[in-house]
């Protein structure tokens, strides 16, 4: 499979699997939500999970036993990481599975992996192969046309996102220092250090607490402190 034709699966498979999730935490949650941690409508991870099956379980086609389980693994094994990375990384939890039964660490969770081995059988034996017939018809010069614009638009995309979530991280820990130096019993000296430290931080990650809710809940008396000063802020200006 070319470098080319993987790439593009993997953008087909991340927005089938933005769509999905928005779709359920929409009706899990009553309302709309623009679920991602990437701005654009794709979840990269649903795109790796999809091309690791691809790559790996081909040999398992009409094995559904075989596609349930390596596919529940490949995808459970991948959540676990990305979770991982994403928390060392951004110094946040992007999702908690620690209300689901049977979940290691929060990260992963047996329902989901559950529903992962259902998505691989239904990939590999379906999905995949009706794919692969329509993306093989595009020319080749079609589809290196669309790869360089992708491509282009995903790490725009990407490195916008980083940004975005590490000035979320960069709160946090702002916070959570000044927390530890009990300087929020000193307003006026808690006022100026966030004020110095946080008001250059001019990308607020709205979009990404919205997507994951956890993270707020996760950090629920850092945002407070924030939320609380950022009043003070407006009532301040206000009277002047």
């Amino acid at each position: 499979m070319a470098l080319v034709e993987i790439f593009i699966y993997f953008i087909i498979y991340s927005f089938i699997g933005y769509i999905v999730e928005v779709f359920f935490m929409s009706i899990l949650n009553k309302k709309i939500i623009n679920r991602g941690f990437l701005c654009g409508p794709i979840c990269p991870i649903y795109g790796m999970g999809a091309i690791g099956m691809i790559l790996l379980l081909k040999r398992y086609v009409h094995d559904y036993i075989a596609l349930f389980i390596f596919g529940a693994l490949i995808a459970s094994v991948l959540e676990y990481i990305v979770s991982y990375v994403l928390e060392k990384v951004f110094h946040n939890k992007w999702w908690d599975y620690s209300q689901n039964k049977f979940n290691i660490n929060g990260r992963v969770c047996l329902l989901n992996a559950f529903l992962f081995g259902l998505c691989s059988v239904g990939l590999i034996e379906f999905i995949h192969p009706f794919v692969s017939k329509f993306v093989l018809r595009i020319p080749k010069t079609w589809l290196i046309v669309i790869f360089i614009i992708l491509l282009i638009l995903l790490l725009a995309d990407t490195i916008f996102s980083c940004i975005v979530a590490y000035n979320l991280r960069s709160r946090l820990i702002i916070v959570e220092e000044l927390k530890k130096e009990k300087l929020s019993m000193l307003p006026n000296l808690f006022e100026d250090k966030l004020k110095q430290k946080v008001d250059k931080l001019k990308m607020y990650p709205n979009r990404l607490l919205k997507a994951f809710p956890d993270v707020l809940s996760n950090y629920k008396d850092e945002f407070d402190i924030m939320k609380n000063w950022k009043k003070s802020k407006t009532l301040n200006k206000r009277k002047k």
